[in-house]
């Protein structure tokens, strides 16, 4: 065997050597994926942050993120908008708009039609009475002696995201509800809550329901014996600025707003103390309330180690003040004004508050509203805008009488709750009278009432005329076992009240149109002029943490927040 022949033989080999390393270089897997031939990839842990904070602002417009901003710190609105991102045409996509549906649909990703939250209250075919959205009879108060804690999650026939972050984690995340409202800390804390806690104002006490306890914790005892209320009350509540200076709201005294005490100017100084009968309940329409509330849920954080563990926790906030004060005294008030300054200055507490005990862009935070609201009826008359009050127990006792002398029979309104109204069915039956022909009757009386711009059964929303998004709206509201059988609308600018205060629930935008901005854990500056629905809230909670959606998820995931 000659050095030629050697020579030959082991360039070959080389040869084949190479080609089979190339081979295997070009067909060996991606990292993370397993072969036959490859080792199984190490898992890495799920990154999620530390904590979710979800603060609803009831009865918050959108344009108070920017109507005020000229006096707005840098550590609370204006640090959202800084640095968060805002989602600018969040609108909600059904109807009604009301403080029950909205906490749950923030909470579901649902719709009434699916969740089953059609209004705070409705009439209820079997009990024969307005049923609360909250109620609950097999439970009991714990936390004072008074009723206020009767309720539960148990109409709500879905999940929230925080019962889905929970069986994620098989139960090891915290998830706790504040409110001073029962329906905005039971619904959006979700059935399987750590707990929820709201405020009873016959007591001055917060308070929590068997359902989740059978004692009031220690801390939220001795954060009641501080008898919180009672120092907010015994002072008067003054602007925080210079009264003159309020340059982007009305005169401070109008007969359209409500006073605190019968036969008093709604003007301030609002005296606050002296009330008899329920001392403490005052609280809720004054801005004080929404202090008192984020001290509560600071107390809550540190007792339940929210964000200490080793799995995400939440925590829903509902600011239910600002709804008090809007209901008495419109969204062009003084009152509200300074509310929202106060409000600003709240948050910016509570940021830094979440900054040192959580750790900044260690917790996701997102703040929105359940609803927003109509301005005053006198307000729009005195500045030559549409607008008025209507009076839907005025309308089902004029009906009712009316249709008595037409049909012969007695009450054939059994309820109405949410602009609809309940037939009696059982007695237009055994009358002999064709449900449709009263139906028919009583539409044809509502359209000649001025106010009202249309009427029809919701039986045949399928095949009503309706402008978009009103049908979508009302498609998304309508409950077969709980919705009514004639639908209202009122005209633009009109509204169920009375000759002061204002009030919300219509698919008008000046309802229907609320803020979200997202920060934190995450978030990326920026903001989207994108029209998000209210129920796309939970699904891009759930995609942040990689969990599944609600159970009667309707919306989609904001992509532009988990880019």
């Amino acid at each position: 065997m000659n050095c030629k022949f050697l020579s030959c033989v082991f360039m070959a080999a080389s040869l084949f050597v190479t080609q089979l390393a190339d081979a295997q270089k070009a067909t060996s897997p991606k990292p993370g994926y397993v072969t036959a031939w490859s080792k199984p990839a190490v898992s890495k842990k799920v990154i999620r942050p530390k904590l979710v904070v979800g603060i609803v602002v009831d009865q918050m417009r959108w344009d108070y993120l920017y109507r005020y901003a000229n006096r707005y710190t840098d550590g609370g609105f204006k640090r959202l908008l800084k640095d968060g991102f805002s989602c600018e045409n969040t609108l909600i996509n059904y109807t009604p708009t009301i403080t029950a549906c909205g906490h749950t649909c923030v909470y579901t990703g649902s719709v009434p039609a699916i969740h089953g939250i059609v209004g705070n209250d409705w009439y209820s075919r079997e009990l024969g009475r307005d049923m609360y959205c909250a109620e609950d009879s097999t439970v009991s108060t714990v936390g004072s002696t008074s009723n206020a804690g009767k309720m539960s999650p148990r109409n709500m026939a879905v999940t929230t995201i925080g019962d889905e972050l929970r069986l994620a984690t098989n139960f090891q995340s915290k998830v706790v509800g504040i409110a001073i409202k029962d329906r905005g800390a039971i619904l959006p804390a979700g059935h399987s809550a750590t707990a929820a806690y709201w405020y009873d104002g016959s007591t001055g006490n917060w308070v929590t329901s068997t359902y989740y306890m059978q004692q009031l914790p220690d801390w939220a005892a001795d954060f009641n014996s501080m008898k919180w209320p009672a120092r907010y009350l015994s002072h008067p509540w003054t602007t925080l600025y210079p009264i003159e200076s309020y340059e982007l709201s009305t005169a401070d005294n109008k007969p359209y707003e409500g006073p605190f005490k019968p036969g008093k100017a709604p003007v301030f100084p609002h005296e606050l103390g002296g009330e008899t009968g329920t001392p403490f309940k005052s609280i809720s329409s004054t801005p004080f309330g929404n202090t008192m509330t984020l001290e509560f849920a600071k107390k809550a954080l540190e007792a339940y180690q929210l964000g200490k563990g080793n799995v995400t926790d939440m925590l829903a906030i509902s600011l239910s003040s600002t709804d008090y004060v809007g209901h008495q005294f419109g969204p062009n008030s003084i009152e509200i004004e300074d509310t929202y300054l106060r409000l600003d200055r709240d948050l910016a507490t509570f940021f830094k508050y979440l900054d040192a005990s959580v750790g900044k862009g260690q917790y996701l935070f997102f703040i929105t509203a359940d609803h927003g609201v109509a301005h005053v009826p006198g307000f729009m008359q005195e500045n030559k805008l549409p607008g008025g009050s209507w009076s839907e127990a005025r309308i089902v006792n004029d009906l009712n009488k009316q249709m008595k002398e037409q049909t012969g029979v007695d009450k054939v309104i059994a309820g109405a709750s949410n602009y609809q109204l309940y037939l009696n069915q059982d007695a237009i039956a055994k009358a002999g009278r064709s449900l449709k022909d009263v139906r028919d009757l009583i539409i044809n009386a509502l359209l000649k009432d001025p106010a009202i711009s249309n009427a029809f059964p919701l039986q045949e929303l399928a095949s009503t005329t309706l402008a978009e998004p009103m049908r979508t709206m009302m498609t998304n509201g309508f409950n077969r076992k709980r919705s009514g059988d004639i639908q209202i609308v009122l005209q633009p600018g009109y509204m169920d009240g009375n000759k002061t205060g204002t009030t919300h629930g219509l698919w008008y935008a000046y309802d229907a149109h609320i803020p979200l901005v997202w920060m934190g854990w995450g978030i990326h500056p920026g903001k989207s002029n994108r029209t998000i629905g209210m129920t796309d809230i939970s699904p891009t909670i759930a995609a942040l943490l990689h969990i599944q959606m609600p159970s009667g998820n309707a919306g989609h995931v904001i992509e532009e927040v988990t880019r």
